[in-house]
């Protein structure tokens, strides 16, 4: 490269932001295929200051430069994920547990940094930990309702049954109480309105249902809501967009000049 004397340079990595680190694993592994040396790299879900280092990596003039357009796009948008799930996760403070299932609505080929990213920031990709069985709206209507539903996984004990409730075939609360009856073990109100999921929990109560199932919720939700929705009786609280398209946390390369950031 003309007008480049050093066959060696360093360069640094610095989050312009504080928040939670992710997209480590593809950053190493860029750096690899570039021939990069990296010298410091934050762990998976790591919180760094504004200002703080993220990275530092030596190379070439070439192999810097190029990292510049790689790196830094393989750790800004997953951290930025990672940041919002840590900040609903903090907001929810332990109750509601905070999951992101909207993952599954991306390209195939963005999935897996989407899921890694959510875990880094402390919440679950996933409604439930282990294997289930998701009857959502279009099963109910394929396999005639919710008791049909239920019944058609019945013979999976292993697996947990996780149905949605919409009140498109009656009232909320009513879908959730057969539900509950059929042996749902999580009944998901994914209306994106409050009210649904109080008048889902209260009919549970009413009918000494609730301490059966897990209720959830989602549709909708931002973080400027969360505080009002900290006050539901919910155990679970899905949150898609808000988190998978949170913005990129933003960072910057410098090449290191005598110990100081150019």
């Amino acid at each position: 490269m003309k007008g480049v004397s050093a066959s060696r340079v360093t360069a640094a990595i610095t989050a312009d932001e504080g928040g939670v680190v992710s997209g480590v694993a593809l950053a190493r592994a860029e750096a690899g295929r570039l021939g990069l040396v990296l010298e410091a790299m934050a762990g998976e879900g790591a919180v760094v200051r504004a200002g703080e280092e993220v990275a530092r990596l030596a190379g070439s003039p070439r192999q810097v430069l190029m990292a510049e357009d790689s790196l830094i796009g393989l750790l800004a948008k997953p951290s930025g994920i990672a940041t919002r799930a840590r900040a609903f996760v903090d907001g929810a403070g332990g109750r509601p547990r905070i999951v992101s299932g909207g993952w599954k609505k991306l390209p195939g080929s963005l999935k897996e940094m989407v899921r890694t990213a959510v875990v880094a920031g402390g919440a679950s990709p996933r409604i439930v930990p282990g294997p289930f069985a998701y009857l959502d709206k279009n099963y109910l209507e394929l396999l005639g309702g919710i008791s049909a539903a239920l019944a058609a996984v019945a013979h999976l004990p292993d697996l947990s049954r996780v149905i949605q409730v919409k009140g498109r075939h009656a009232p909320v609360a009513q879908e959730a109480v057969e539900a509950a009856e059929q042996g749902a073990d999580v009944v998901f109100v994914d209306t994106g309105r409050p009210a649904d999921a109080s008048a889902a929990s209260s009919a549970l109560v009413r009918r000494g249902l609730r301490a059966r199932v897990e209720l959830a919720f989602g549709g909708g939700v931002r973080l400027d809501g969360l505080e009002a929705l900290r006050d539901l009786d919910i155990d679970i609280l899905d949150v898609g967009r808000q988190i998978v398209d949170a913005p990129l946390l933003d960072m910057r390369l410098d090449v290191i000049v005598d110990g100081r950031q150019g």
